[in-house]
């Protein structure tokens, strides 16, 4: 998969078997929406005389590809339901280049809000101190970028007890850090690749992403901007290796995307007074993925203010792992990742 080009990645997608929500003896499965948005509930059968947690999962796809149908999010949310007698709500937000930024993050933040109303976590036995939100890849941008949004809502801080990102892209000031440049060929998603898809979410001008392999996206106002993403700051030492830190190139790019300096985009862009109220935080990094040092520079500025954060380093892992647990592509790793994940939930939430 390492040498696959966006196109061909497109293809792929298309052989994943999309499920129907099929019930099964732990789990009652309903498709339904929010104001036109879909969502898919799991709600767990056994009996309880107790609230129940609950899960918001916000599926990957680089803002252009996916679905929380995927029989690979399908098991996953089907598994979490039944262990943790959870109810996981799944959103199937609006999908670039159809809907650029800020829809996809629009339909996860209303979905949420929507979920979080006192009538409707009372309709499903929720109790409202166990609410997670968990995204993977591009749903974990989503999923930081929402928690941030909330904690920063008066009517909704301290509502969400934990987030889940995995393998998250969490800046797009920066096309070349460590990570970017080790991985620029894969394994599965290429530099190339990975930056055409995500400037889908901002525009199908092809100006951007010729501009963004140059990492000479960026305006001459963006520069106070980069103290948030600057590697060689927060990166542990043994990911610097011989790399040298050069700012980008600033103020080269005739056209203006607004949306680049947005930290609805890019989540590390927030100052550090926004990060230090954020819940409990799980992070899991792929030693083998472009998306590793976003990761991992999110980790040690969440740390630094105070926010507990329990971090799953993948030494053998690849990008997009968990989504790797059914056909067309099957990694035993995947279902190590899901089974990590559950037990962090099961003695967090």
């Amino acid at each position: 998969m390492g040498l696959m080009k966006h196109e061909d990645v497109i293809t792929t997608l298309s052989l994943v078997h999309f499920t129907k929500p099929v019930s099964d003896e732990n789990v009652t499965v309903i498709d339904t929406d929010f104001s036109n948005i879909p969502v898919r509930f799991y709600l767990p059968k056994r009996k309880s005389e107790r609230q129940r947690p609950a899960v918001i999962f916000i599926h990957g796809g680089a803002f252009v590809l996916g679905s929380y149908k995927m029989s690979a999010y399908d098991d996953l949310n089907r598994l979490t339901a039944n262990k943790l007698e959870a109810v996981v709500v799944a959103i199937d937000y609006r999908l670039a280049p159809k809907y650029p930024f800020p829809a996809a993050l629009e339909d996860c933040v209303y979905v949420t809000k929507f979920f979080l109303q006192e009538k409707v976590l009372a309709k499903y036995r929720v109790d409202p101190s166990r609410i997670c939100i968990m995204g993977d890849s591009s749903g974990g941008t989503l999923a930081a970028t929402v928690t941030q949004l909330l904690q920063n809502d008066p009517n909704f801080k301290g509502r969400i007890k934990a987030q889940a990102l995995m393998y998250p892209g969490l800046q797009s000031l920066d096309t070349f850090l460590p990570s970017h440049q080790e991985y620029q060929h894969g394994p599965v998603l290429t530099r190339e690749m990975i930056i055409k898809l995500l400037c889908l979410y901002v525009t199908e001008d092809q100006v951007l992403p010729q501009a963004a392999l140059r990492n000479e996206h960026m305006p001459e106002e963006s520069r106070h901007l980069f103290k948030f993403v600057n590697w060689s700051e927060f990166l542990p030492e043994k990911y610097k290796k011989n790399h040298v830190y050069t700012e980008p190139v600033l103020g080269k790019l005739n056209a203006s995307y607004p949306v680049l300096v947005d930290s609805r985009l890019s989540p590390l862009l927030v100052n550090d007074s926004q990060l230090q109220s954020l819940p409990l935080t799980y992070i899991v990094t792929c030693e083998h993925d472009i998306f590793r040092d976003d990761g991992l520079i999110y980790i040690s500025r969440l740390r630094n203010v105070g926010v507990q954060v329990t971090h799953e380093h993948v030494e053998k892992g690849v990008h997009g792992a968990l989504s790797f647990t059914s056909a067309p592509v099957f990694l035993n790793l995947g279902l190590k990742l899901r089974d990590k994940y559950i037990n962090w939930l099961e003695e967090n939430l």
